[in-house]
């Protein structure tokens, strides 16, 4: 089935990269474009794209992975954008993170063009997108997510359909705050703990080995209790966009968000002291410093002062 879908990727970075080589590996002919061709010619097999408009005119399904709102809208909308592209019946699969308003301005973009749109945001590190363990959420016309499930197959563990594309835009945000949250509560408790004199991968095992054994708590909370911020999964950067983005969606629908505030204040607060090449747990340098405890990080967990 495989060679009856032709796809286009946009965007090599930590994540789109390991997207590409699945889909290569999987057997479907890949177009590659990135703002960097240096990145795009690393991805084995596939063909690098000079444009967007490149990459997606063959496509029937353009496959968008990029940092923000901005880029894709360049990259949808910009003078080499896909749009004026991609073919009548073809599909683009936004898996970025991007605004409740955004995903609805696509997806009304697209069907006036004659084409689709899938909102697919993913759940998963770096290291998920490579081994094919990614959680994706979709939303968009039910016979276009059908034709893609292919394409998903190729990339995730699992895939959870939401209806319509905002919806999988706003819970793809809900559940980074969710995320965040987390990070904020294990920071907290782990500091706590480390001040009282308990070594706090041990006290982590206590927790995860009882009552909190879930992936995201066991994943961060190892970051946190080693402080090995570095290099960054998912960059702090990244997490005051997407809490910033929560918030926002909350505002439009009278939903508050109280928690979300504190966390765009630790993200700030973490980029203004020049942490942002740390990782999102990187915010627990701040819950540390506020405890009176040396905001170390580094990829091993003995850490460096800043």
């Amino acid at each position: 089935m495989t060679d009856r879908i032709t796809l286009a990727v946009l965007g090599a970075g930590a994540m789109g990269a390991p997207i590409a080589r699945n889909l290569v590996a999987a057997g479907f002919p890949v177009s590659m474009w990135n703002r960097s061709p240096e990145r795009a010619h690393a991805v084995q097999g596939a063909r690098v794209a000079s444009t967007p408009a490149d990459a997606a005119g063959g496509a029937d399904f353009v496959l968008s992975m990029l940092a923000d709102d901005s880029a894709v809208e360049d990259v949808v909308f910009g003078a080499d954008g896909i749009l004026g592209s991609l073919r009548r019946g073809a599909c683009h699969v936004g898996m970025s993170t991007i605004s409740v308003a955004l995903s609805r301005r696509l997806a009304a973009a697209h069907q006036a063009a004659g084409q689709g749109f899938i909102a697919a945001p993913v759940f998963g590190r770096p290291e998920a997108a490579a081994a094919r363990q990614l959680w994706i959420v979709t939303g968009g016309a039910p016979s276009d997510v059908e034709r893609a499930a292919p394409v998903f197959a190729a990339l995730g563990q699992g895939t959870f359909n939401l209806g319509d594309a905002p919806q999988a835009s706003l819970a793809k945000l809900l559940g980074n705050f969710m995320i965040a949250s987390t990070i904020e509560m294990l920071a907290e408790a782990l500091t706590a703990a480390e001040k009282a004199g308990i070594e706090p991968r041990r006290f982590l095992d206590l927790m995860t080995g009882t009552l909190f054994g879930a992936p995201v708590i066991k994943r961060y909370g190892q970051l946190v209790a080693d402080t090995a911020f570095e290099p960054a999964g998912f960059r702090l950067v990244l997490g005051l966009k997407d809490v910033g983005l929560a918030l926002r969606a909350g505002e439009e629908l009278r939903a508050p968000l109280p928690l979300a505030g504190l966390l765009r204040d630790r993200f700030l607060t973490a980029l203004a002291r020049d942490r942002g090449q740390l990782d999102w747990a990187g915010i627990a340098t701040v819950v540390r410093e506020e405890a009176g405890l040396t905001p170390r990080h580094g990829p091993t967990g003995a850490g460096t002062t800043d």
